[in-house]
């Protein structure tokens, strides 16, 4: 398997952090996105979106970072991260869309603006950041991980972003149970972090 990779990219992280947390054998190559390597027309024959991550598995690609989780999760036969019971199933997909939705329109573009310096009106998505941070935390204080006592593919979408959002000055002290949780996905064995930047309240 080859992962298409950005390292300040929490999309990207997503996938690069599961693959690690599975012990998955992946060559990781960087995208140069500053030099416009996403642009390319070799790399849009992978993604015609021209986005990272992009998964290549033979002649398998995938080129979206939840459907990345679920690719390998199947693949490696990993179902203690992805459960085949219909419940949990649709647990899952909930909090996949909620990563795809409410954290890329709050965390994620509040953290766009500062690391990227991204159009968008800061107070608004700060705002809805902390509407989406709330629920989670609501969420995370009936159990450890987010659907339940182990931690599943919907934690490592979740993730990324959500430890990233103090750089785009998006406070978690108002979220205890998101902070205990941040902590125990970094504890699980095979943990890589997100490369931090110095802005907003991390600078």
């Amino acid at each position: 398997m080859k992962l298409y990779h950005f390292p300040l990219s929490g999309h990207a992280h997503r996938a690069r952090l599961f693959l690690s947390l599975l012990n998955a054998k992946a060559e990781i190559i960087d995208v140069d996105l500053a030099n416009g390597a996403h642009k390319t027309p070799e790399f849009l024959k992978l993604n015609p979106f021209g986005q990272v991550p992009v998964l290549e598995d033979g002649d398998v690609v995938v080129n979206d970072s939840n459907a990345i989780l679920v690719y390998v999760a199947t693949k490696l036969g990993a179902k203690d991260w992805l459960p085949d019971d219909l419940a949990s199933i649709a647990k899952i997909q909930k909090w996949l869309s909620v990563a795809a939705g409410e954290i890329a329109y709050g965390p994620c573009a509040a953290r766009l603006i500062t690391v990227f310096g991204a159009d968008f009106r800061a107070d608004e998505v700060i705002a809805r950041a902390h509407r989406i941070l709330s629920l989670i935390d609501a969420e995370l204080g009936k159990h450890p991980f987010i659907i339940g006592e182990t931690p599943t593919i919907a934690d490592v979408a979740l993730y990324s972003y959500i430890a990233g959002a103090p750089e785009g000055n998006v406070d978690l002290t108002p979220h205890p149970q998101v902070r205990q949780w941040l902590a125990r996905i970094e504890a699980l064995p095979g943990f890589v972090a997100l490369p931090k930047t110095p802005v907003g309240l991390a600078a």
